[in-house]
Protein backbone atom coordinates (compact mmCIF):
# COMPACT_ATOMS: atom_id res chain seq x y z
CA UNK A 1 0.00 0.00 0.00
CA UNK A 2 1.48 3.44 -0.78
CA UNK A 3 0.52 6.63 0.57
CA UNK A 4 -1.17 9.66 -1.17
CA UNK A 5 1.56 11.72 -3.18
CA UNK A 6 1.35 14.61 -5.01
CA UNK A 7 0.63 14.28 -8.69
CA UNK A 8 3.35 14.46 -10.67
CA UNK A 9 2.67 13.03 -13.97
CA UNK A 10 0.23 10.73 -15.12
CA UNK A 11 0.11 8.78 -17.92
CA UNK A 12 -3.77 7.48 -19.63
CA UNK A 13 -5.06 4.64 -21.90
CA UNK A 14 -6.63 5.76 -24.48
CA UNK A 15 -8.78 2.89 -25.16
CA UNK A 16 -12.04 3.00 -23.01
CA UNK A 17 -10.36 5.53 -20.86
CA UNK A 18 -10.36 8.70 -22.79
CA UNK A 19 -12.52 7.29 -25.69
CA UNK A 20 -15.30 4.94 -25.46
CA UNK A 21 -13.67 2.79 -28.47
CA UNK A 22 -13.71 -0.84 -26.94
CA UNK A 23 -17.47 -0.77 -28.36
CA UNK A 24 -16.02 0.24 -31.98
CA UNK A 25 -13.00 -2.63 -31.83
CA UNK A 26 -15.77 -5.09 -30.81
CA UNK A 27 -17.94 -3.69 -33.73
CA UNK A 28 -15.18 -4.27 -36.00
CA UNK A 29 -14.65 -7.81 -34.69
CA UNK A 30 -18.23 -8.59 -35.07
CA UNK A 31 -18.24 -6.88 -39.35
CA UNK A 32 -15.36 -9.98 -39.77
CA UNK A 33 -17.14 -12.47 -37.95
CA UNK A 34 -20.29 -12.05 -39.49
CA UNK A 35 -18.37 -12.66 -43.07
CA UNK A 36 -17.53 -16.10 -42.20
CA UNK A 37 -20.62 -16.90 -40.41
CA UNK A 38 -19.63 -16.38 -37.05
CA UNK A 39 -19.82 -14.17 -33.71
CA UNK A 40 -17.71 -12.62 -31.75
CA UNK A 41 -18.67 -11.98 -28.12
CA UNK A 42 -17.97 -9.68 -25.30
CA UNK A 43 -15.91 -12.18 -23.51
CA UNK A 44 -13.26 -12.17 -26.68
CA UNK A 45 -13.24 -8.38 -26.79
CA UNK A 46 -12.09 -8.40 -22.85
CA UNK A 47 -9.34 -10.64 -23.85
CA UNK A 48 -7.97 -8.25 -26.50
CA UNK A 49 -8.35 -4.99 -24.63
CA UNK A 50 -4.65 -3.62 -24.80
CA UNK A 51 -2.97 -6.50 -27.00
CA UNK A 52 -0.47 -5.03 -29.89
CA UNK A 53 -2.70 -5.12 -33.49
CA UNK A 54 -1.17 -8.69 -34.52
CA UNK A 55 -1.65 -10.42 -31.52
CA UNK A 56 -5.08 -9.70 -31.49
CA UNK A 57 -5.55 -10.55 -34.80
CA UNK A 58 -4.34 -13.95 -34.13
CA UNK A 59 -6.54 -14.27 -31.17
CA UNK A 60 -9.76 -13.42 -33.49
CA UNK A 61 -8.64 -15.69 -36.45
CA UNK A 62 -7.66 -19.02 -34.00
CA UNK A 63 -10.98 -18.20 -31.91
CA UNK A 64 -13.22 -18.18 -34.73
CA UNK A 65 -11.41 -20.45 -36.72
CA UNK A 66 -11.39 -17.82 -39.98
CA UNK A 67 -9.71 -18.91 -43.03
CA UNK A 68 -7.24 -15.71 -42.89
CA UNK A 69 -3.87 -15.41 -42.54
CA UNK A 70 -2.96 -11.99 -39.73
CA UNK A 71 -2.10 -10.15 -42.62
CA UNK A 72 -5.69 -10.49 -44.37
CA UNK A 73 -7.23 -10.10 -41.06
CA UNK A 74 -5.53 -7.09 -40.69
CA UNK A 75 -6.22 -5.57 -43.52
CA UNK A 76 -10.03 -6.28 -43.55
CA UNK A 77 -10.37 -5.02 -39.95
CA UNK A 78 -7.70 -2.05 -41.27
CA UNK A 79 -11.22 -0.96 -44.36
CA UNK A 80 -13.96 -1.46 -41.22
CA UNK A 81 -11.63 0.95 -38.65
CA UNK A 82 -11.74 3.79 -41.05
CA UNK A 83 -15.64 3.87 -41.30
CA UNK A 84 -16.20 3.53 -37.13
CA UNK A 85 -13.10 4.97 -35.30
CA UNK A 86 -14.15 8.55 -36.43
CA UNK A 87 -17.41 8.41 -34.58
CA UNK A 88 -15.77 7.50 -31.69
CA UNK A 89 -16.55 9.75 -28.41
CA UNK A 90 -14.77 11.10 -24.83
CA UNK A 91 -15.73 9.05 -22.13
CA UNK A 92 -17.70 10.95 -19.43
CA UNK A 93 -14.73 12.80 -17.30
CA UNK A 94 -12.12 12.48 -19.48
CA UNK A 95 -12.10 15.79 -20.67
CA UNK A 96 -13.00 17.65 -17.15
CA UNK A 97 -9.74 15.71 -16.11
CA UNK A 98 -7.07 16.01 -18.78
CA UNK A 99 -8.11 19.90 -18.54
CA UNK A 100 -7.80 20.54 -14.97
CA UNK A 101 -4.32 18.21 -15.26
CA UNK A 102 -3.23 20.41 -17.98
CA UNK A 103 -4.22 23.70 -16.14
CA UNK A 104 -1.93 22.98 -13.14
CA UNK A 105 0.79 22.09 -15.91
CA UNK A 106 1.06 18.41 -14.62
CA UNK A 107 2.87 16.71 -17.10
CA UNK A 108 0.27 14.18 -18.81
CA UNK A 109 0.99 11.92 -21.84
CA UNK A 110 -1.09 8.83 -23.35
CA UNK A 111 0.54 5.04 -23.71
CA UNK A 112 -1.85 3.44 -25.99
CA UNK A 113 -1.93 -0.55 -27.44
CA UNK A 114 -2.75 1.17 -30.54
CA UNK A 115 -1.36 1.73 -33.78
CA UNK A 116 -0.57 5.40 -35.42
CA UNK A 117 -3.30 5.03 -38.60
CA UNK A 118 -6.04 4.06 -35.64
CA UNK A 119 -5.07 6.67 -33.13
CA UNK A 120 -5.42 9.31 -35.92
CA UNK A 121 -8.45 8.02 -37.20
CA UNK A 122 -9.83 7.48 -33.59
CA UNK A 123 -8.59 11.27 -32.72
CA UNK A 124 -10.44 12.32 -36.07
CA UNK A 125 -12.89 14.50 -34.15
CA UNK A 126 -10.36 15.38 -31.13
CA UNK A 127 -7.53 17.46 -32.43
CA UNK A 128 -7.49 20.39 -29.93
CA UNK A 129 -8.21 17.61 -27.06
CA UNK A 130 -5.22 15.50 -27.78
CA UNK A 131 -2.78 18.72 -27.99
CA UNK A 132 -2.78 18.79 -24.05
CA UNK A 133 -0.91 15.66 -23.93
CA UNK A 134 2.87 15.91 -23.73
CA UNK A 135 3.42 12.88 -25.93
CA UNK A 136 1.82 9.68 -27.33
CA UNK A 137 3.50 6.21 -26.86
CA UNK A 138 2.03 3.76 -29.88
CA UNK A 139 2.43 -0.08 -28.74
CA UNK A 140 1.49 -1.40 -32.01
CA UNK A 141 3.94 0.97 -33.83
CA UNK A 142 6.49 2.01 -31.57
CA UNK A 143 9.82 0.60 -31.97
CA UNK A 144 10.72 0.78 -28.17
CA UNK A 145 7.93 -1.20 -27.07
CA UNK A 146 9.28 -4.91 -27.62
CA UNK A 147 5.87 -6.49 -25.79
CA UNK A 148 2.41 -5.38 -26.04
CA UNK A 149 0.02 -4.97 -23.00
CA UNK A 150 -0.68 -6.68 -20.28
CA UNK A 151 3.27 -5.91 -20.18
CA UNK A 152 4.09 -2.65 -18.56
CA UNK A 153 6.59 -1.90 -21.67
CA UNK A 154 4.03 0.88 -22.84
CA UNK A 155 4.20 2.46 -19.88
CA UNK A 156 7.70 2.35 -19.12
CA UNK A 157 8.52 4.45 -22.68
CA UNK A 158 6.14 6.48 -22.27
CA UNK A 159 7.55 7.65 -18.75
CA UNK A 160 10.82 8.14 -20.12
CA UNK A 161 9.94 10.46 -22.69
CA UNK A 162 9.02 13.29 -20.02
CA UNK A 163 11.54 15.97 -20.16
CA UNK A 164 11.64 15.49 -16.16
CA UNK A 165 11.57 11.89 -16.14
CA UNK A 166 9.73 10.78 -12.95
CA UNK A 167 11.73 8.10 -10.57
CA UNK A 168 10.38 4.75 -10.49
CA UNK A 169 9.56 4.87 -6.56
CA UNK A 170 7.61 8.06 -7.37
CA UNK A 171 5.13 6.30 -9.01
CA UNK A 172 2.42 4.62 -6.91
CA UNK A 173 0.85 1.12 -7.49
CA UNK A 174 -2.13 -0.77 -6.27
Amino acid sequence: MCLFKPVTHVIFDMDGLLLDTERLYAQAAEIIATEYGKSFTWEMQVHCMGLKANIDALYNIESLDLPLTVDQYLDKVSLVYKTVFPSAQLMPGAEKLVRHLHKHNIPIAIASGGAQDSYELKTTNHKEFVTMFNHVVLASTDPEVKNGKPAPDVFLVCASRFSDTPKPEQVCDW
